[in-house]
């Protein structure tokens, strides 16, 4: 089993940044791609971005890119999520996933552990 807990979340004013970490315990040897999700309230999970285990290849949205950065620190098992030039919709709770394949996937299912998640608000 893996654990994931995530923290970094809070209220930040539009423009402003945030950096969401992702820490895994347990059979982290095992864990190959690593990723983000986002749910705003009354909508589905969304795909963020992903980063893999080999070669730290990234992935994001169109929605974040230019604007988000993962990043991983494979030492420490930690999972980043650096967030700039936030936008009120960037409002949701993020969460952390971690998949056994090491191949890119945007869909959550495929997905085999998650985090509880961490609120992010983008208001004035």
């Amino acid at each position: 089993q893996v654990q994931l807990v995530e923290s970094g979340g809070g209220l930040v004013q539009p423009g402003g940044s945030l950096r969401l970490s992702c820490a895994a315990s347990g059979r982290t040897f095992s864990t190959s791609m690593m990723g983000w999700f986002r749910q705003a309230p009354g909508k589905g999970r969304e795909f963020v971005a992903a980063i893999s285990r080999a070669f730290g290849r990234t992935y994001y949205s169109d929605s974040v890119k230019g604007r988000f950065t993962i990043s991983r620190d494979n030492a420490k098992n930690t999972v980043y999520l650096q967030m700039s030039s936030l936008k009120p919709e960037d409002t949701a709770v993020y969460y952390c996933a971690a998949r056994l394949m090491d191949s890119y996937s945007t869909y959550g299912g495929s997905y085999d552990y998650w985090g509880q998640g961490t609120q992010v608000t983008v208001s004035s």
